[in-house]
């Protein structure tokens, strides 16, 4: 099919996440290899975003495509109250590199199922129904965990899940609490210890926080000191600490997951995107051993008829394991590098940039009218110019996401980047 008959199909019949159908402008991607992706007209596009940043082995993974491949020859779906040989199998791969005290998964579809699931352990587990969970986040779209997400994409799914409580962010940038980093007494951490205490420490279950913000939120890291006292104020009060590792985790941040760069260890963890790298769907709530110790004895109240599904845990398997064969997640740390000073280099050469943040092959830049106000600016033709430049990434609102598959090497990173730069200077003239 021609690219127009594609979009025009997808468009008649079919609605797009997230966007005003009648605005839509998508590529039709007809093929895609590593780093790269090809349209219908057979032009070139580098993948700056990894898909929606789970395209963590880039497209088409070869050891991948071929263990599902296999999967789907043996056994393609079985009902989840079976044992199969993969589901074992990725159980205990996934012990092996998750931090020490977690060991028992419970295997669903993707993310929002994951933070659905972790919600419902965490409250028959601790038996309060509260839930903290901050403002610029994003857990999902599904009732349970849009109400957990904070930023605006909640509004249109509300009255949504009850006895969720909103906090503030460790946003260094644009601080809630109006410091700077030079006055900074760590307001954003007394405030959700404060928050705990005004709820009633017996009612909240959990405390739910990504590992690192995501992109459309604008990905900042916290301060070191912040998941080590997140952790501190759980067990001060006996609440479930959830680390949602969706996005970050699987070697995004330059480690196996986020949480390893403060080495805390979460009473729950969960995960997807970069799990399988999306190549069949699939996400995982991952327990601390007094979890599970708990539910050997009581009814685990969470089903789903495609838990545990065989070509997911199939696809999972393979990917984890060429994370380990081709040393991704060290190539994640020693490319992020390359991309921190790329980074740093743009903010000192572009007016346009009011902050850069980044961490492993995670990161963004944030446009603002001008450095000090830090007023956001918004230039809607970015997007466009950098496709027209044989680049595709994600721009929310003020922000360029830049977080390629960790397959990347640095001349592909360099190549990229430059055409970043090139088109950070349309941003520079909207000054003027």
């Amino acid at each position: 099919m021609k690219g127009e008959d594609i979009v025009r199909q997808n468009r008649e019949y079919t609605l797009f996440s997230w966007s005003v159908q009648s605005a839509v402008d998508p590529i039709p991607v007809t093929r895609a290899e590593g780093v790269h992706f090809w349209d219908a007209d057979g032009r070139k596009y580098l993948d700056l975003c990894s898909g929606l940043v789970n395209l963590n082995l880039g497209h088409q993974h070869p050891k991948v495509v071929k263990a599902i491949q296999e999967q789907a020859g043996v056994l393609c779906c079985i009902q989840p109250s079976m044992a199969t040989e993969p589901r074992g199998r990725l159980g205990q791969m996934m012990a092996e590199v998750a931090p020490s005290n977690l060991k028992k998964s419970f295997l669903c579809l993707g993310g929002a199922d994951a933070n659905e699931n972790a919600i419902k352990l965490a409250r028959m587990y601790t038996k309060r129904t509260k839930i903290i969970a901050r403002y610029k986040s994003y857990h999902g779209s599904t009732m349970g965990a849009a109400a957990l997400t904070g930023d605006p994409r909640r509004i249109p799914a509300e009255p949504t899940m009850p006895g969720v409580v909103h906090v503030f962010d460790p946003f260094c940038y644009r601080c809630p609490f109006g410091q700077k980093p030079a006055t900074c007494h760590r307001e954003c951490i007394k405030h959700v210890e404060s928050v705990v205490q005004y709820e009633g420490p017996d009612t909240v279950a959990a405390i739910f926080m990504e590992g690192v913000t995501g992109i459309v939120n604008g990905l900042f890291v916290p301060p070191h000191d912040y998941w080590p006292r997140m952790r501190e104020i759980c067990d001060k009060y006996g609440i479930m600490l959830v680390a949602d590792e969706v996005m970050s985790g699987f070697g995004r941040t330059g480690k196996w997951f986020a949480l390893n760069h403060w080495d805390v260890k979460p009473d729950i963890m969960t995960l997807a995107k970069g799990m399988t790298c999306g190549y069949v769907p699939m996400g995982a709530v991952m327990i601390s051993e007094p979890i599970a110790k708990y539910f050997e004895d009581r009814m685990l109240s969470c089903g789903l008829t495609f838990s545990a599904h065989t070509l997911g845990c199939a696809a999972a398997c393979a990917t984890i394991q060429v994370y380990k064969d081709e040393g991704l997640i060290e190539n994640s740390a020693r490319m992020g590098r390359i991309l921190g000073e790329c980074l740093e280099e743009m903010k000192a050469r572009h007016p346009s940039v009011g902050d850069v943040r980044y961490i492993g092959l995670f990161s963004t830049i944030e446009l603002v009218k001008d450095r000090t106000t830090q007023e956001p600016l918004v230039v809607p033709s970015l997007n466009k110019e950098l496709r027209n430049r044989g680049v595709s990434t994600a721009t929310p609102g003020n922000l360029i996401s830049i977080a390629p598959p960790l397959i990347i090497n640095e001349t592909e990173l360099r190549g990229a980047l430059a055409v970043v730069d090139e088109v950070l200077y349309i941003a520079d003239k909207s000054l003027k």
